[in-house]
């Protein structure tokens, strides 16, 4: 058997699989394992920030690996190689977040949040943004999407609420006395790159305050220069100031690693065993993702993003004047893009001529077909996607 016979034969399939069996990567690109060539606008739901087997990242794997990859006792004992991402993340995260912890995946920092801001406040409400997307725990497939993707688990969370995502008065609705927490992405990634107003974040801060309510801003999917800015939460206007901050993804460059970093009020709040992991913080994850870091500062890589970003969102937006019988608008904030269609059925049709003419996108929901390649894509990749693009749209409009 091959190897798409093989996971379809013992593999559980929670998802729909594209027929490709990737084999290695370079840059912008990956090849299967018959030698065919794709050009990777997915960046593993934008993990790969420095694009495949980047010489900092394979160089960190390499030299920690022959020193520790985890830890006696795990987080018991401190390691050099934690110290040091914690420090180079400090100079890098908002002033007033003071204190962070390393977490597996971005579902596992922002599970702590939740939990954490429940403890911390003694009330149990949580209020999220339908569309949102912050995880596959049950805490926070609790405050996913909406109520028809919650109740699906038990038992359900009844007093967790949802408002529509950039509406601040339905959120002054929602927030009340019995309210832990909100959370709430800066730009929603799996619900379509919904971008808000520049206001939002710091109102719905200003509505925490008045309920002594705690704010989690999740930065899974937009931080690390993705959307054109370090976090985006510096998009803010006027800038805010969340309680907790989590952080996954682009952290790492695709070793599974993530974070979230609190203020003093917070930490002072937080106690011994309120939290912990077996893997949290390893050495070898610390080191990768501090080369990563390293790596995105020096090469000013968010305004490289903020540069290309405009690149490409101007080549969506004509092909949405070309194509206007399937497209109904484009939208993207740095290199993190999206074609929204009339119609579901499209998106599903666009995302396998794209495959079958050796481009790779994300189908999304809310009829959208999600771009983001590597902060290190070039001007030549992306005018090669928006061709493939030009030709996978046409073919869907002939057929």
């Amino acid at each position: 058997m091959n190897t798409i016979e093989l996971e379809d034969r013992f593999g559980i399939s929670f998802c729909n699989r594209q027929a490709i069996a990737v084999e290695r990567g370079a840059g912008s690109y990956v090849w299967d394992e018959a030698g065919n060539k794709f050009l990777d606008f997915t960046s593993g739901w934008g993990v790969t920030c420095l694009g495949h087997t980047h010489p900092v990242i394979t160089a960190a794997i390499f030299s920690q690996a022959q020193k520790i990859i985890q830890n006696p006792n795990s987080g018991f004992t401190y390691s050099p190689s934690r110290a040091k991402l914690l420090s180079t993340l400090h100079e890098l995260l908002p002033p007033h977040l003071v204190k962070l912890f390393f977490a597996n995946s971005g579902a596992e920092a922002n599970d702590a949040a939740i939990k954490l801001t429940r403890k911390i406040t003694g009330k149990a409400k949580i209020v999220s943004a339908l569309g949102s997307f912050h995880g596959r725990t049950f805490n926070t497939l609790s405050v996913s999407i909406g109520r028809d993707n919650t109740e699906r688990y038990l038992p359900s969370l009844p007093e967790n609420q949802f408002v529509d995502f950039g509406d601040s008065v339905a959120m002054r609705h929602a927030v009340d006395g019995a309210t832990a927490a909100v959370i709430v992405e800066p730009v929603q990634g799996e619900g379509g790159v919904r971008i808000p107003e520049p206001a939002y974040l710091a109102q719905v801060a200003e509505i925490c305050r008045e309920h002594n309510a705690l704010l989690i801003v999740d930065e899974i999917q937009t931080g690390f220069g993705r959307t054109g800015a370090f976090f985006a939460l510096e998009h803010s206007d006027p800038p805010v100031q969340p309680d907790i901050l989590t952080m996954g993804k682009g952290i790492a460059g695709g070793f599974p690693f993530a974070a979230f970093a609190v203020t003093e009020q917070i930490d002072s709040r937080i106690q011994k065993g309120d939290h912990g992991g077996t893997y949290c913080g390893n050495p070898l994850g610390c080191a990768v993702a501090a080369s990563v870091v390293a790596e995105l500062k020096e090469q000013n890589l968010a305004q490289r993003s903020r540069r290309l970003g405009v690149e490409l969102l101007g080549g969506l937006t004509r092909l949405q004047n070309k194509y206007p019988e399937l497209l109904l608008g484009v939208r993207g904030k740095g290199l993190l893009c999206a074609l929204q269609f009339r119609a579901d059925n499209t998106v599903d049709r666009l995302t396998q001529n794209c495959l079958d003419s050796g481009l790779l996108v994300t189908p999304t929901r809310n009829k959208v077909a999600r771009l983001m390649p590597s902060l290190l894509v070039s001007t030549d990749e992306i005018m090669e996607a928006l061709m493939i693009l030009d030709k996978s749209l046409a073919r869907v409009v002939g057929n």
